[in-house]
């Protein structure tokens, strides 16, 4: 880490359990940049999936079973 990072580092460990889990929350977004391709492919995705659905060709699976699968 350079001096700043440090320095950062330093306040930041001063600070209540509650401010700093805030404080990683905080940056933890900053890095969550939003994916437009991925967002529209997702989103033609689930307008496929619910179109088929709605057709009749794909069928709906219960959450209760779903996670049974995996107990």
């Amino acid at each position: 880490m350079d001096a700043i990072a440090t320095a950062i580092e330093v306040q930041v460990r001063k600070l209540s359990p509650l401010m700093r889990l805030e404080l990683v929350d905080a940056i933890l977004s900053s890095l969550d940049e939003p994916d437009r391709e991925a967002d529209r492919l997702w989103s033609q995705e689930a307008e496929e999936r619910l179109a088929a659905y709605r057709r009749g060709d794909m069928k709906a699976i219960s959450l209760e079973d779903v996670l049974a699968k995996y107990r």
